[in-house]
């Protein structure tokens, strides 16, 4: 009883941390562009924590940790390829999309930014765009979702639904009203809440086993494959396409708008270096990390675990005192909340900015800005009724929407910020065509299908941009591009 009110006393404190914060932020929030891209200010700390945070949602203490549990240090190859994906999306990005998007008439959007960047007429690629950013948000958020209700019930035995339901009030209830600013300085906090659990774990495990070189010599006496990169934790060889298929992770960071609004956000684009260097040495922290856990559970969890994504909370519960304990299950909140807002708020803006936009274009900003808040609610509630499974696994639900916005706009944002003969149709293209292979190659199986439907539909997606910007492109178009977007 005791550990429970200790319990709840600390995700009590925890919670009113970022409902203030989200209260702070409200007070400086006044238009749609505040709202949305908090009025491009970021300084660059919290722009890569802002990020990181957003980015990596509940999987990062629940999903990749129990991998890592139920696979054994192979489990690493995904973290490898969102290592190499993440720093390649920062250099190659970060600075030219904030110089794109703000000399295109601020385009707060990636919709918005598009069709700018291509002179589009027609509002149909702002309408795709948002349409496949709503469709994979929506799973994505109800993944964060999840994974609260699967928090809920394990530490305080709630009914999982109810859980949903709190947990999604919670997001709410900051996004709502502070917008983007409140999500990006609650992400600063949630960001390094996350970092210090992750890494809490593993060293208190560590020090109860004597160090180290006592750990590892337990760890092989444990499973003696369970160390290696290329075989799994019964010893069987990862497949070439196994392999492959964890790597193509890195190629979703690309094509995640609530990633690049951090991009978008900052306040100059010198800002990019030092921000990709804090956003390198976080990630890389957090990923040791949340292996760290899966791997050494097992020294500490000796009846096993039935679901292996409940491998951090375990620990959590079984190592530190209820106060403490309560701080890091906070970190798993940090994970859900800091994701799930950036999506709901990027959601938000696709419908009051792309959508309702093209059919009010005399909407006046404060109009924008209160359509965006109404949409926060709508979709929040879609996402909880996606979530109300509660066998649904966080890790899966989380690569679908991973691979879907990576695949649709990961080629068609980086072509358009290198290739200057790339078109507005080869844009249309790339985004219909690599938002539908994932959809598609997700229904199938055996051989080939097995691969991630991310690499499929990143491929694919660029193939179609090549193709149709080749047939589409004429040399006055390339070069009145140069001329409207300067370095």
């Amino acid at each position: 009883m005791v550990g429970d009110i200790s319990l709840a006393i600390t995700f009590l404190i925890y919670l009113a941390i970022v409902i203030g914060l989200g209260v702070f932020a409200w007070r400086r929030t006044h238009n749609s562009s505040d709202y949305f891209l908090g009025g491009r200010r970021l300084p660059p700390a919290v722009a890569a924590l802002s990020a990181g945070a957003s980015d990596m949602s509940g999987w990062l203490l629940l999903g990749l940790p129990g991998a890592a549990y139920a696979s054994g240090l192979s489990a690493a190859w995904i973290a490898i390829g969102l290592m190499i994906g993440m720093l390649a999306c920062w250099l190659s990005m970060a600075r030219r999309l904030r110089i794109y998007t703000h000399a295109l008439d601020n385009a707060l959007t990636i919709p918005t930014y598009l069709q700018r960047r291509f002179a589009i007429q027609s509002p149909w690629l702002r309408i795709i765009c948002a349409s496949f950013i709503l469709l994979f948000f929506l799973f994505y958020v109800a993944s964060g979702l999840i994974a609260g209700g699967k928090l809920f019930h394990a530490v305080f035995g709630w009914d999982y639904q109810w859980a949903v339901v709190i947990g999604a009030l919670a997001i709410i209830s900051y996004t709502l009203f502070g917008g983007f600013l409140a999500v990006s300085w609650t992400d600063v906090f949630q960001g390094l809440l996350m970092c210090l659990a992750l890494l809490a774990v593993p060293i208190m495990i560590i020090n109860l086993q004597g160090g180290w070189q006592t750990t590892e010599v337990m760890l092989q006496q444990d499973a003696t494959k369970y160390l290696s990169l290329f075989t799994d934790a019964a010893g069987t060889p990862l497949t070439l396409l196994g392999i492959i298929s964890a790597m193509a992770w890195g190629l979703g960071y690309f094509g995640q708008p609530h990633i690049l609004a951090r991009f978008k956000a900052l306040r100059a684009p010198e800002d990019a270096r030092t921000a990709t260097a804090i956003a390198l040495i976080w990630s890389l922290l957090c990923f040791i990390g949340a292996i760290g856990v899966g791997l050494l559970g097992h020294l500490i969890l000796s009846d096993g675990l039935a679901d292996g994504e409940q491998v951090f909370i375990a620990t959590v519960e079984t190592l530190f005192h209820p106060l403490i304990a309560g701080m890091l299950l906070a970190a798993i909140l940090s994970a859900i909340m800091s994701t799930a807002d950036s999506q709901l708020l990027v959601s938000s803006s696709a419908l009051a900015e792309d959508i309702y936009a093209v059919w009010g274009q005399d909407a006046s900003p404060n109009t924008k800005l209160w359509i965006g808040r109404l949409a926060v609610v709508g979709l929040a509630l879609l996402a909880v009724a996606f979530a109300m499974d509660p066998n649904a696994s966080v890790l899966d639900v989380v690569a679908y929407a991973w691979a879907g916005l990576g695949a649709a706009f990961g080629p068609a944002i980086l072509l358009s910020l290198y290739w200057a003969r790339m078109s507005g149709a080869g844009a249309v293209a790339g985004v219909v065509t690599g938002g539908i292979t994932v959809i598609v190659w997700r229904h199938l199986s055996g051989g080939l299908f097995d691969i991630y439907e991310l690499l499929p539909g990143f491929v694919l997606s660029v193939i179609a941009i090549a193709l149709v910007s080749g047939i589409t492109t004429t040399a006055a178009a390339v070069s009145d591009r140069h001329r409207q977007l300067p370095l």
